[in-house]
């Protein structure tokens, strides 16, 4: 899951640069829509999230709004500003806030030491980001919009995560008992298909009320943009959303949560190495502390 959100992210960060950000939302996330609709045709004779009900399709609907549209988002302008490494960097606040969402809308254990998980979380974050400056006073050492935007992207992952179990649970309630086997197996991709309609239309909604459809049209004959968009639709939406799903089907949102978060870790050598940037020692400590801080949601 960490490994395919690494891809994803690396990816994403290129074809950002080639076609914009809104631009590459909408065509990755009906990228996945049409890879997924294949995936369940084949396995469950039927393009669509089969015996999903009104209520499964609420909670996924809204996981979509608050994951994709606000998170990625904020995401994807994230990339632009300060780039896929310190992005993946900032969704490590994404456990915490999955942690306290689950705590208030599904009564999951918050205890002292998800408090610590959370504060040591931010300890390494403000390594990362803060310096000195001149006459020793610390200052940002990124884009302040970058870091809003990272932010934002970790609070619309972390909630998302847990309206998308809400979802979830709601779809494997909603399966007949009857049903085959596979189906059941296939619940995590129909839930993301689904949650890629949401997105995709969404997007494509706000590019049509800010009159950019016609940067969409020239996105689409970017020929490098369009394959490092597919690449990271395969591993993003399809392959990383679907095992998110999966994951927090099996245990709790924080600790789901936490599993994705260790791109951080695995980001930073190769896009140290395609980027051409140096890592710096603080760098590393505030990667290591924050990934101890998310370590610790396992201790829970």
């Amino acid at each position: 899951m960490s490994f395919s959100w690494t891809v994803s992210s690396i990816y994403a960060d290129l074809a950002v640069r080639r076609i914009g950000s809104m631009s590459t939302n909408v065509i990755r996330l009906f990228m996945s829509f049409i890879l997924l609709g294949i995936i369940l045709w084949i396995t469950l004779g039927a393009p669509y999230p089969v015996y999903a009900d009104g209520k499964t399709l609420f909670w996924l609907g809204l996981s979509a709004l608050v994951g994709y549209i606000f998170g990625d988002w904020c995401l994807f302008n994230c990339y632009l500003r300060i780039g896929a490494r310190f992005g993946q960097l900032l969704m490590t606040l994404a456990p915490p806030i999955a942690a306290i969402t689950g705590w208030i809308m599904l009564g999951e254990k918050l205890s002292w030491m998800s408090v610590l998980a959370m504060i040591v979380t931010l300890a390494g974050l403000a390594i990362s980001i803060l310096g000195r400056g001149e006459g020793h006073k610390v200052q940002l050492t990124l884009p302040l919009k970058g870091i809003i935007f990272g932010i934002g992207a970790g609070i619309g992952q972390g909630v998302g995560l847990v309206l998308s179990k809400i979802g979830h649970s709601c779809y494997v309630d909603a399966v007949p008992a009857d049903a085959p086997a596979i189906v059941n197996t296939m619940l995590p991709f129909a839930s993301t298909m689904f949650r890629a309609v949401i997105g995709g239309f969404g997007f494509l909604a706000i590019m049509a009320l800010q009159k950019d459809l016609p940067t969409l049209a020239a996105s689409l004959k970017n020929g490098k943009g369009m394959k490092y968009t597919a690449i990271m639709t395969v591993f993003g939406p399809a392959l990383g959303v679907s095992m998110s799903l999966m994951a927090v089907r099996y245990t709790s949102a924080g600790i789901a949560s936490t599993l994705m978060a260790l791109s951080p870790v695995f980001i930073m050598v190769p896009y140290a190495i395609i980027f051409k940037q140096k890592i710096t020692p603080r760098e590393i400590l505030g990667v290591a502390v924050t990934m101890t801080g998310v370590a610790l949601f396992f201790l829970l």
